[in-house]
Order: C-alpha cells, then sequence, then structure tokens
C-alpha cells in the first residue's frame, strides 16, 4: 500500500506540505532560479490560495468557524454537491471539511479526489496555532499521526481494508513489510515472522480492538492513540490463542502458574487435553513424558513460560524445547556404535556430531536438571562460606582463580607443609573472593538488568524501588574488590611477616560510609521485593528466570542480599583466628587487635545507626497510623518504647468503652482512639499506596505532666485497670485518666514500671518507684465489670448516635462556650454562687454533655470537685496521694 501520492498540480499552497510534491517542487524553484530570472519563475508557478469548504452540517458549527477565523483561512459553505463545480476555481485550492465520514456526500468528494478534512483536525490546528496539515487522503482527526503500522494474520480482506482505512483517516501511515520504521505491529495471531521480529525489537503489539477504540474516540481533542495508558489497554497478552498445561511442578507453584496464565490473556487445561498448544515441564523433575507428545505440541521448559511474562510478549518456543535425556535419538545413535559396516564412517561421523548436539543442549540448559561435569568449576552459593573449599575451587564461575595463574617474580613457592597462619589466611581470601562473587552477581544478574533503558515491554520496575532493593550494593562492592586484590597479592607474595591486619585497617573508614545504608534498610528492601513479586507479574518472572541460574545457586534474591549483612561478623571472626596463629614477635599482632577493633567500631556504629534508623521509622509509622498526629512528634532525639492496646474507663480523654492506644515515648505519651469510619486509602507520588489512618489523634502529653501512677488493685468488679493523675499546664487542678488493658502480652506491672521509669527520667529524678501509688478501685469509682457486656456496647453505640442525631438536628448552632457559659451561670445561681468566684474553674470542668445527662464522669475530674463530693476518710487519702 502507498505511503504517499505525488500531486499532479502545479502549483505551491499555504498547506504545510510534507509530501514528495513539496520536494519537487523546491527543486525545480532552484532549477529555475539558475537557468532564468525570478519573474519568469513567479510567470510558470502562481499562486494558489487555500480555501476551506465547509459541508452541509459543518458550516452550522460556531466553534469550527471561529477555529478557521484563528488560523486564517478563507471558508465558504455548501449545502449539496451539485454546487461542487460552481466553487471550482484556479484560483483556490479547496479542501472540504466533512462532520461525518460515513455521510454519502463524503462519497462523493472521495470519489472526484477532493481532499477532505474533519473538523477536529482544524480545531486541533487552532489550538495549537498550526496551519492545516498536508494529507493525500482524507484526513479525520490527527489521533495516529506520526505512527507506522504493520499488519499481521489478518486472513479476511474486508476487516484489513476496514483496518487501514481507519487509520488513513487518523493520519496513520501504513507498511506492508516490517522493518525498523514501523512503531506499532497489529497482530491477529502471535506467530509469524513479524511477530517474532516485533517481539525481538521491542514493538508493541497491539490488538485490532485498539484502532476501533481510538476511532471511537476521534473527536476528542489532545487524544492520543500511543499514549501510555490508552495503549497498555490493548496490548497482545504473551499468552494470548495459548492453551497450557504444566507438568512436575508442585501443587503451590502448578497453582501459581495458572493464575499467571489467566492473568496474561491464556487458559489452561489438565496434562494430556489434545486441545493444548503448550506443555510446561519441569525439567528438574520430569525424567519422561508420560505419553507421546503430537506434532502441534510445544513441549517447552518452564523458562518459556516465565521469559514470554518478563518480556510481555509470547517467546520463540525454538530456544526452550524440552529435551529429555534418553531421547530416541540418542538409542539409535548409541546402537550404532556397535555396528561394523564398510559404510560406517560416515554414520559415525554424524553419531558424534548427534552426541555433541545432545550434550552441547544438556549442558547449555538454563535449569540444570543434574549436577554438570563442571559442577567442581562453578559457584554454589550454599558453599560460597563453606571453610572446606580451596581457592582452586569455583571463584569466578569455572574461570581459573587469579591466586593460581598469576605469576610474580617475587612470589616464593608454598612449602610442602604449610603454617596454621598462611591456612587462615587462605580461607580468609577465599571467603573475601567467593563474597566478591555473590556481589558481582547481585549487581550483573539482577540490578544491571532491571536498570537499563530500552526493556522490552517497558520499565519491570520504578527506579526508587530498585534503588530500595538493592541500595549501596555497588559501593559494598568496590570497597571489598579492593581488599580481595590486596589479600590475592599477598597471598600470592607471601610471607609471615606480611600484614594481614593493616589491609582492613586501610578500608575501615570506607566500610563504615557503605555498610550503614544498606543494612539500615534491609528489612525495607527485603519488604519490597516481597510486595513487587506480588504486585507484579513481570518482576515475578524476572526473578524466576534469573534465580535459576546456576551463578545463583538457585537462591532468592532475598537470601543473596542478606550476605552484606552477615560479612563483617563473618570476617571479625577469622581474623580473631589469625590473630591466635600469630607468633607474639609478629609485627602484624598488634596490627590484627587494631584492625579487630576497628572492625568491632565498625559494627557498632552500624547496630546504633540501625537503631536510630528503625526508631524513626517507627515514629513515622505511627504518624501515618494516627490521624491528625501532630508534627512536632517527629524528633531526632525521641524514639518509641511501647505501645499498649486499652480501653477507657470514663467520659476523657474519650467516652467510656472507647477503644484507646497509648504509645510511650522516651519523653512523651501519645494517646489516640479507634476511628469510627476509616477515609479510603492514601495514594503517593509514586503510585505505592498507604493504608488508611485506624486511629484518630486526642493528646500528645510530656511525660513531665504526669505526677502519679495509679495501680489498680484487682477485684471482681475491677480487672487489669491503672490510672494517671496529670496535671496539664493550663489546668488549676489534677485530672484522672483511668484506662483498662487489653493487651495480655505486656503485664501491667511491667508496663507501669516501664512508664514509671521513663517519667522519673524525664523529670531527672531517680526513685521511680515513688511514683507508683496503688489504690482501691473504689476510692476513684474505676470498674470494668459492664465492658465486655451486650448490653454496655449497645449502650455505648446508642449514646453515640444520639450525639450525632443532636448534631445534625441542631440547626440554632449555638456555639459550645455561649452553651457552657450559660450552665455556669445557672449553676452558681442555684448554688448561690457568682461565675466570678474562685470556683470558676471547677464549674467549667464539671459543664459537660454528660453533667447534662445527669451522668457523673468519674475518670476525668478536678480534684477539688472530687473531695467536696467524698467522705472524710476517702479526702485523706486523696490528699496523701497528691
Amino acid at each position: 500500500m502507498a505511503d504517499n501520492s505525488v500531486l499532479t498540480c502545479a502549483g505551491r499552497t499555504s498547506l504545510a506540505d510534507s509530501s514528495i510534491f513539496d520536494s519537487k517542487v523546491t527543486e525545480a524553484s532552484k532549477e529555475n532560479l539558475l537557468s532564468g530570472p525570478t519573474l519568469y519563475v513567479e510567470e510558470e508557478m502562481p499562486q494558489v490560495e487555500t480555501r476551506v469548504v465547509l459541508v452541509q452540517e459543518a458550516g452550522k458549527q460556531e466553534e469550527l468557524i471561529k477555529a478557521l477565523k484563528e488560523i486564517k483561512v478563507p471558508f465558504v459553505k455548501m449545502e449539496s454537491v451539485e454546487e461542487y463545480e460552481s466553487l471550482d476555481s484556479p484560483e483556490f485550492e479547496n479542501v472540504f471539511i466533512v462532520m461525518d465520514f460515513q455521510d454519502p456526500v463524503f462519497t462523493e468528494l472521495y470519489k472526484t479526489d477532493c481532499r477532505v478534512i474533519g473538523p477536529p483536525v482544524v480545531l486541533n490546528c487552532a489550538q495549537k496555532g498550526e496551519p492545516l496539515p498536508f494529507s493525500c487522503r482524507p484526513l479525520y482527526c490527527t489521533s495516529m499521526m506520526n505512527l507506522v503500522l504493520c499488519f499481521t494474520g489478518f486472513r479476511k480482506k474486508e476487516e484489513l481494508v476496514r483496518l487501514v482505512t481507519l487509520v488513513h483517516h487518523m493520519g496513520g501511515v501504513i507498511r506492508k513489510d516490517f522493518n525498523s520504521k514501523v512503531t506499532h505491529l497489529v497482530a491477529n495471531c502471535t506467530q509469524g515472522e513479524k511477530f517474532r521480529i516485533a517481539v525481538s525489537l521491542g514493538t508493541p503489539i497491539m490488538k485490532p480492538e485498539w484502532i476501533y477504540k481510538a476511532w471511537e474516540r476521534r473527536n476528542e481533542q489532545d487524544f492520543c492513540a500511543s499514549a501510555d495508558d490508552f495503549r497498555n489497554e490493548f496490548k497482545v497478552p504473551p499468552f494470548q490463542d495459548c492453551i497450557l498445561s504444566f507438568l512436575g511442578f508442585s501443587d503451590e507453584e502448578k497453582t501459581n502458574m495458572e493464575e499467571m496464565t489467566e492473568m496474561q490473556g491464556g487458559s489452561y487445561l489438565q496434562v494430556g487435553d489434545e486441545r493444548c498448544t503448550h506443555l510446561i515441564v519441569e525439567e528438574n523433575t520430569v525424567k519422561e513424558l508420560p505419553f507421546e507428545p503430537s506434532k502441534k505440541l510445544y513441549v517447552v521448559k518452564q523458562e518459556w513460560f516465565w521469559g514470554s511474562i518478563q518480556m510481555d510478549a509470547r517467546a520463540g518456543e525454538t530456544m526452550y524445547l524440552y529435551e529429555k535425556a534418553n531421547t530416541p535419538e540418542l538409542k539409535k545413535s548409541v546402537s550404532l556404535l556397535s555396528l561394523s559396516t564398510p559404510n560406517s564412517n560416515r554414520k559415525r561421523r554424524r553419531l558424534k556430531e548427534t552426541l555433541a548436539q545432545l550434550s552441547r543442549e544438556t549442558d547449555l540448559s538454563p535449569f540444570p536438571p543434574r549436577k554438570r561435569p563442571s559442577a567442581e568449576h562453578s559457584l554454589s552459593i550454599g558453599s560460597l562460606l563453606d571453610i572446606s573449599n580451596t581457592p582452586e575451587s569455583s571463584i569466578n564461575y569455572g574461570e581459573t582463580p587469579k591466586s593460581c595463574t598469576k605469576s610474580s617474580k617475587n612470589s616464593t613457592p608454598v612449602p610442602s607443609k604449610q603454617s596454621a597462619r598462611w591456612q587462615v589466611a587462605k580461607e580468609l581470601y577465599q571467603t573475601e573472593s567467593n563474597y566478591v562473587n555473590i556481589l558481582a552477581t547481585i549487581i550483573q544478574l539482577f540490578q544491571v538488568p532491571l536498570e537499563e533503558e530500552g526493556q522490552r515491554g517497558g520499565p519491570i520496575l520504578a527506579p526508587e524501588e530498585i534503588k530500595t532493593i538493592f541500595g549501596s550494593i555497588p559501593d559494598i562492592f568496590d570497597v571489598h574488590t579492593k581488599i580481595k586484590d590486596d589479600l590475592e597479592d599477598l597471598i600470592v607474595n607471601w610471607d609471615e611477616s606480611k600484614s594481614i591486619g593493616d589491609i582492613f585497617l586501610k578500608y575501615s573508614k570506607d566500610l563504615v560510609k557503605t555498610y550503614p545504608p544498606f543494612v539500615n534498610f534491609f528489612e525495607m528492601s527485603k519488604e519490597t521485593i516481597i510486595k513487587c513479586e506480588k504486585q507484579k507479574p513481570r518482576f515475578h518472572a524476572f526473578l524466576k528466570i534469573n534465580q535459576a541460574k546456576p551463578e545463583c545457586g538457585r537462591q532468592s534474591l532475598v537470601e543473596l542480599l542478606i550476605r552484606p549483612v552477615q560479612r563483617l561478623p563473618s570476617v571479625a571472626l577469622l581474623l580473631n583466628d589469625l590473630k591466635k596463629h600469630t607468633a607474639e614477635e609478629n609485627p602484624d599482632k598488634s596490627t590484627l587487635e587494631k584492625a579487630i577493633g576497628s572492625l568491632k567500631e565498625v559494627m557498632t556504629h552500624i547496630n546504633e545507626d540501625k537503631r536510630k534508623t528503625e526508631a524513626q521509622k517507627q515514629i513515622f509509622d505511627v504518624v501515618y497510623e494516627v490521624d491528625g498526629c501532630p508534627a512536632n512528634l517527629l524528633s531526632s532525639h525521641r524514639s518509641l518504647i511501647q505501645r499498649v492496646e486499652t480501653i477507657s474507663l470514663g467520659e476523657h480523654p474519650c467516652d467510656r468503652g472507647e477503644q484507646v492506644t497509648l504509645f510511650l515515648f522516651n519523653d512523651c505519651l501519645e494517646i489516640a482512639r479507634k476511628r469510627h469510619k476509616v477515609i479510603g486509602t492514601f495514594r503517593s507520588p509514586h503510585g505505592q499506596t498507604r493504608p488508611p489512618a485506624s486511629l484518630k489523634h486526642i493528646h500528645l502529653m510530656p511525660l513531665s505532666q504526669i505526677k502519679k501512677v495509679l495501680d489498680i488493685r484487682e477485684t471482681e468488679d475491677c480487672h487489669n485497670a491503672f490510672a494517671l493523675l496529670v496535671r496539664p499546664p493550663t489546668e488549676q487542678a489534677n485530672v484522672l485518666l483511668s484506662f483498662q488493658m487489653t493487651s495480655e502480652e505486656l503485664p501491667k506491672e511491667n508496663w507501669l514500671k516501664m512508664l514509671c521509669r521513663h517519667v522519673a527520667n524525664t523529670i531527672c529524678k531517680a526513685d521511680a518507684e515513688n511514683l507508683i501509688y496503688t489504690a482501691d478501685p473504689e476510692t476513684f469509682e474505676v470498674n470494668t465489670k459492664d465492658m465486655d457486656s451486650t448490653l454496655s456496647r449497645a449502650s455505648r453505640a446508642i449514646k453515640k448516635t444520639s450525639k450525632r442525631v443532636t448534631r445534625a438536628f441542631s440547626f440554632s448552632k449555638t456555639p459550645r462556650r455561649v452553651l457552657r457559659r450559660a450552665l455556669m451561670t445557672s449553676q452558681s445561681s442555684v448554688e448561690g454562687r457568682s461565675p466570678l468566684s474562685s470556683d470558676k474553674h471547677v464549674m467549667s470542668r464539671m459543664s459537660s454533655t454528660s453533667s447534662l445527662a445527669g451522668i457523673p464522669s468519674p475518670s476525668l475530674v478536678t480534684l477539688p470537685s472530687f473531695f467536696e463530693r467524698r467522705s472524710h476518710t476517702l479526702s485523706r487519702s486523696t490528699t496523701h496521694l497528691i
């Protein structure tokens, strides 16, 4: 299909011409300028003005007429096709605007080779301030402008013609053959040469519905069919038209793979069903197929399955075909070995080629079913820190170790009987080499592929997620590569007087810089891997493919990333062992002690930094969990000590029976209640969702305000209760807060001692025991008898509902302070007091919603009013408490 056509008319228009016609006109102009005067060119090339013709309904669109005036293009209106001949003029080049390309008028204009465009083209040009684009075909909109499409797998010519026409109407270009200029492949199947090339080049492969849906949105301004959000809805999934079955997998793995199959557009059936197109085999467990597969059935390894998901397209099956070790070809080849015939030379040569090919396929399998012949030279993660290994074993994945191949003039031959010091030094070098190889595997096999640009199917992970997972691994790798090289030189040029301690003293500052950022956030790195593996199928497939490679020793990425956490303690143990086998007169003895001390300082710094980081993270978790939490809770000197779940036993700090959470910090106490209604989840700018806040902030109390901690005795009506005697700075009297502990993990006695210890530290007192006071529940009207009863819960629910109803039907909107002032006045008049008396504050504390209802509030009262209602004995006990 032609992409552009050359116009036969010879004249430059005011349209933005991007066709071959424009280049030919330019060439002709240059030739005329060289061969003759300018006047001759102007006579041969008269100026032709562009005129827009608004056909029928288009002439009634005010928005369209306004846009034409903005781009300064003359226009006329045409009501019928019969007027076409009267509009034909050599002075104008007419461009017709038709509202509907399905209209008969459009068909008539198209047959006469008229230039036809749609209203969205004009509106788009007016919006951008651009001239009308040149198009040799009818152009309704520009939603596929600059897109080059190729088609494959279409059997019905009518459907293909329809799709091509729509693409042209939206400004797209069609290519018959697939090449590097094609931006999108529209596929009706997942096979064929074009499909394979598109997969290899990473070209997006789209369903036909993509074109139809784009055409439905043709009238939308600023719509682009290649936008990621729209395009991703219509990408061909990896397993489209595939029916899979799975053999040799555990029930958990099989269930997971079946779910992934449906998510990626495929379906699955039981093994042996004739409708299956693919049989996925776990080659490590399956030695022989249970049936003879048909020629139409692809028998592939599991790497094909995960590779297709990772690249977001169906991978080629030929690279992943399953070959069992005991194939008929192998049996036939082996039987030929015993034949002795005149023509056996050619058969033997063919046999050798067959055996060599089978051997290569077996050895190069990405999922080796058995231990390879070169296994003693390959890296096994499970034995990387095994002290029984020798430097001659694999250090560089099968390559000969440098310590064995590197020669030096100064090197001395290794004695037949090595000293114990040399043996430990050799072990230190060997484990360091293996550790460097682990870091290289993490970087080369996982980090680099995830960071590289141009990944098939787009980036697997976001840059923030990659940074969180790998952290400072490259920096750690650089430091230990230098340590390994220094140890290697020392081992090759071994001498008992050589100092090993100097090597670690040399890099101690680098270790302090590189390790804390990784160790401190290792748990976050682990959580990110687990979360991304669950939420992102492509990352899950990426891990499956790479973790199955020999370099990983079939260990997961999390198991590999924990090695830096374990490395420094193991080095310290080896240096201690080396010091034991070092003579007293050896100068390295004292150097090793310094090196061990420096490593301990590094580990202490890491642990202290990790503790601070975890403490800060806990505070951030509290801020996210508590809605309305004060920002000043975040402080570098503050740390979370304990979290306790309780129930309020009075009307304050919230209603009786409310679930209250106490967060004890080293200098303050955060009081929060459980939210009655949870708002939707919070979404960060990076698209990560955070669970909604489950608690509501009540009060952030400095520990210095706690004057006494009351341990309420256990009775039949009171269990696991305690109270706090508090003096807020804005109050003139003490306040009593009572709670019942609901968590059984922390005993009440331990919690109260912990609280008193931090209160004493805050107010700089050494006698923390004097802050605890044991009291009877009757003394302070504290009881927990009805807290768990159904009647109590129903009563609390009715009370909350009545409050909401009262607020909802309060039309007067009387301010609370006005009600309080009126209540104080009424109470003072009844008792014969003036509101301006010395008990004004006491009355304000008593005037609450509970007093209006006639219900006392025993858990949060001012002690003077409390004493007035108590007997003489109760007054003496409370006075003694204060």
